[in-house]
């Protein structure tokens, strides 16, 4: 099954014991500090859940509730007992389908559907064009709160869909070590899904700007279609990938300013059938504020 579902196969499948809804609407505010240089306000979007909601749904907070407080570097997945704990009070448990949404389908629900697979639920679907198209189909709205009965979350963390700084370094080290070689056709791809300023590093968040060593530039924006808030056909999913030079063959490591949009992108190579999938989870939250770290700009 396409992990992508649309409005309607949801409303048609609202009712079925074993889907939990969950609405992860929120937004990533931009606000710039001087010429060039912006800083980035993580919110979730609680009020706009309490006035109105897909019937059953939960709410979660992407800024609190699946994340680590202790981690210094922002918006850090949760560690497992934490995770599992919100899971199973939200009334996921092995057995369930969840079903996630935000405004229109995008980057807070593919990171919530990235985070399942990274503790082993892959039941789990993302609604394309999200609240947006729930709305355009004229689905029931609702305002009460869910009260979901408690499963059951158990926890077994794949420890391949998420890699940190240490090991993108490593990656790079070795990538330029090896290069022209018949190996480093087989090393893992590091995909930018930042916009174009950013990965040329003449707009920036944090120490210095600029990309990470021999990362390929594939904005996220490009994936969805602007005017229906929807994803392109996977056809054209397929070719845009193409022309951005990613070797589906190959593993990839992609990453974004807090791993949240780079996430759209191993959700649209995993619709591709492609498995050796990474978040770089501390993405240039962490990486574009280490000296000790190397980048490239221009």
């Amino acid at each position: 099954m396409d992990p992508l579902v649309t409005a309607e196969w949801l409303q048609s499948n609202l009712d079925e014991s074993k889907i939990r809804v969950v609405d992860v609407r929120g937004y990533v505010r931009r606000r710039q500090t001087e010429p060039s240089v912006e800083v980035a306000e993580y919110t979730g979007a609680l009020n706009e859940f309490l006035a109105g909601h897909i019937p059953g749904a939960v709410y979660l907070d992407w800024t609190s509730d699946i994340i680590d407080p202790d981690n210094p570097v922002p918006v850090q997945l949760a560690r497992e007992h934490s995770f599992s704990e919100t899971m199973s009070r939200c009334g996921i448990g092995e057995e369930t389908h969840v079903v996630i949404y935000d405004h229109q389908g995008g980057q807070f629900a593919t990171r919530f559907w990235w985070a399942l697979h990274f503790f082993g639920h892959e039941k789990v679907s993302v609604v394309d064009g999200g609240w947006q198209a729930w709305k355009s189909i004229e689905g029931t709205v609702s305002t009460e709160k869910s009260h979901p009965e408690r499963c059951q979350f158990k926890a077994k963390p794949q420890r391949h869909w998420r890699v940190d700084g240490e090991e993108v370094l490593g990656v790079v080290q070795r990538a330029a070590q090896q290069e022209g070689s018949d190996d480093s056709k087989v090393w893992p791809q590091i995909i930018d899904a930042r916009d174009e300023e950013q990965f040329k590093g003449t707009r920036r968040r944090g120490l210095h700007g600029g990309r990470i060593p021999g990362a390929i530039h594939f904005d996220r924006d490009a994936l969805f279609d602007v005017e229906k808030g929807r994803y392109k056909p996977l056809s054209e999913l397929r070719s845009l990938i193409t022309s951005a030079n990613v070797d589906t063959n190959r593993p990839v490591i992609a990453y974004c300013n807090g791993g949240v949009a780079a996430t759209t992108v191993l959700f649209t190579l995993y619709r591709l059938s492609v498995r050796n999938l990474a978040n770089y989870d501390g993405s240039w939250n962490e990486w574009g504020n280490r000296k000790d770290f190397p980048f490239e700009t221009g």
